[in-house]
This record gives structure tokens, C-alpha cells and sequence, in this order.
């Protein structure tokens, strides 16, 4: 017979076993500067809904003109005919016959025309006068400085308004040019702040020391350094010069051979839409250019939360 086990003592436990030896778990891979940038970036909701928004109006523009069944500034429509009358005007037809449908992509197109013109333009003049004045610095800085100042205090509006007046024809491309003319002396006053504290880093003298030009130290070494900010403050000038062309529009200093959203809301006004509850003439308008500018602020607040970190969003 096999011995029995030796029982435990009274008034002790059995040894518990050895617990066992916890494996620590692997810990995540760091994410690279894009993929940290993109994981980002789609986690924010405000750059998400922006960008969402501004594609969608983008898409309509492009789209929209090759769908509208009448051509924008045609007068064969029945007049005030109301969108539920589904007689192939989509947003009804003004007092004049008119297809508000094909009108809004009109507008639309010529809104994302404006804005990539004069907001390229004031973005290319702001970033010569704003990189030059902080990378010379001295007589160069103070020079660029007056001019800035003087073009910065000019009533850009009121300036506006005269020279439109004077033009026999107005177009898209002449009022892009001088919307951007005129929307530049902010971005250049922040990009020379900008360019004075990247001036003074090791990597702009050691490029110095390579025997490389001005412009070269400028364009691929500083510039790359802010390119976050170059982005967002283009948004920012697209949105404005859009801002400032329906202002002009309105008024009606807009292009004269075409239609667009300002122009709309100014038609609207003249013929008493609001009073004849033609409301499908005068807010399509207001609610494009609302949702477009809108967009482009929420996606700019996004951008900065994405690339500053202490903003972003976890």
C-alpha cells in the first residue's frame, strides 16, 4: 500500500503556489509625423465637418452646371414658379423667368474662383513682402515695413468701391486681382514675426555656411518650418476674399457679363423677393456663402488643433 499524504497541520494553510511571472504587453509603435498628422486630423471633429462641408459645395460647383436644365441668365421660365412645382426648376425660377438652380452653381463656381485667385494672390505677395522684410532685416524691414502699414490702413473696402466704379467691364479675373491686391498686409506682418524667430536657428546658419542663396534659405529651409501656418492663413485669405467679392456684388460692382451669389441676393432685393415670399430666391444665396465661409473657419480652428499639440483633441 502507498503512503497517504502527510494532511496539514491544524491551524495552518497549505502553501499557496507561485504565482505566475506577468509578461509585460508590448507597447505601441510610435506613429511617424504623417501618420501622427492624419490620425489626428480625422479624429478632430471640426476639420472633418468643415472639410466635409466645403468639398460637398465644391462638388455641387463642379457638377451643378452640367445638370441645371436652363441656362442661368435665361428668361424662358414661368415667373415665381415655386421649387414644389416640379417643372424642371429644381429651386423654382425668379419674377424674371430665371432658374435659381442654375444661377446658385453659377455662383458657387465663381465663389471657388474668386477665393483660389485673390486669395493666392494676397497669399504670394504676403509671403515675398512677409519673408523678405524678415530675413534682410534692416533698411529692406523698415521699407516693407511703411509699405505694409500704408496698404494695411487704406479703407480696402471704400478703394474697392471706386475702382470697380470706374471699369467699364467688370470680370471675375480683374476682381480677384485687385480683392488679392489689397487682402495682403496681415499675412506679410505675420510671416515677418515668423520668419524673425526661424532667422536666428542653428539650421539657417548652417545653410548659410553652405554657400546657399537668400532665396534658397528662405523657400527650403524657413518656409518648410511654417508650412502648417502658410496653409491655414491661405484659408483664411480664401475665405476673406470670397467675403469681400459678395460685398461687392451686392452693392453692384460684381462681374457684368455673369451671375453670382452676391449678384443673387442683390436681384432679390431689387425685385422684393422677401416681400413676395419668393424665399427660394434669397436663401439658397445667403445659405451658400454662409456654409462656405463658415466651413472654411471651422476647418481652419480644426487645422490648428491638429498641428499645435496642445490643442489637439484626445
Amino acid at each position: 500500500m502507498s503512503p497517504k499524504p502527510l494532511a496539514a497541520p491544524i491551524g495552518r494553510r497549505p502553501p499557496e503556489p507561485a504565482p505566475e511571472p506577468l509578461v509585460p504587453a508590448p507597447a505601441p509603435r510610435p506613429l511617424s509625423g504623417r501618420r501622427e498628422l492624419l490620425h489626428f486630423a480625422l479624429a478632430n471633429r471640426k476639420l472633418v465637418v468643415g472639410l466635409g462641408i466645403a468639398l460637398g459645395l465644391l462638388l455641387v460647383a463642379i457638377v451643378g452646371p452640367f445638370v441645371a436644365q436652363h441656362p442661368p441668365l435665361e428668361y424662358g421660365g414661368r415667373l415665381s414658379l415655386s421649387p414644389t412645382a416640379r417643372d424642371g426648376y429644381w429651386l423654382g425660377t425668379t419674377t424674371l423667368g430665371q432658374d435659381v438652380f442654375a444661377q446658385l452653381v453659377t455662383g458657387l463656381r465663381l465663389a471657388f474662383l474668386v477665393g483660389a485667385l485673390g486669395g493666392g494672390i494676397a497669399a504670394c505677395v504676403g509671403m515675398l513682402v512677409g519673408f523678405t522684410a524678415g530675413y534682410r532685416s534692416g533698411i529692406v524691414d523698415e521699407v516693407l515695413s511703411v509699405l505694409t502699414n500704408v496698404v494695411l490702413v487704406i479703407p480696402t473696402f471704400a478703394l474697392l468701391l471706386v475702382i470697380a466704379a470706374y471699369l467699364k467691364v467688370r470680370g471675375v479675373v480683374t476682381e480677384s486681382v485687385f480683392i488679392g491686391l489689397t487682402s495682403w498686409p496681415w499675412a506679410a506682418r505675420a510671416l515677418r514675426a515668423q520668419t524673425f524667430s526661424l532667422v536666428s536657428r542653428d539650421f539657417v546658419d548652417m545653410a548659410r555656411l553652405s554657400g546657399r542663396s537668400s532665396w534658397q534659405i528662405v523657400f527650403r529651409e524657413i518656409a518648410p518650418n511654417m508650412s502648417s501656418y502658410l496653409f491655414m492663413m491661405f484659408i483664411l485669405l480664401f475665405g476673406g476674399a470670397i467675403l469681400v467679392a459678395t460685398l461687392l456684388d451686392f452693392v453692384g460692382l460684381g462681374p457684368s457679363n455673369t451671375i453670382s451669389l452676391g449678384m443673387m441676393m442683390q436681384l432679390a432685393v431689387q425685385n422684393a423677393a422677401l416681400q413676395l415670399h419668393l424665399w427660394w430666391w434669397f436663401l439658397p444665396p445667403g445659405f451658400a456663402i454662409t456654409a462656405l465661409v463658415g466651413s472654411l473657419y471651422v476647418m481652419n480652428v480644426g487645422l490648428d488643433e491638429v498641428f499645435n499639440p496642445k490643442l489637439r483633441e484626445t
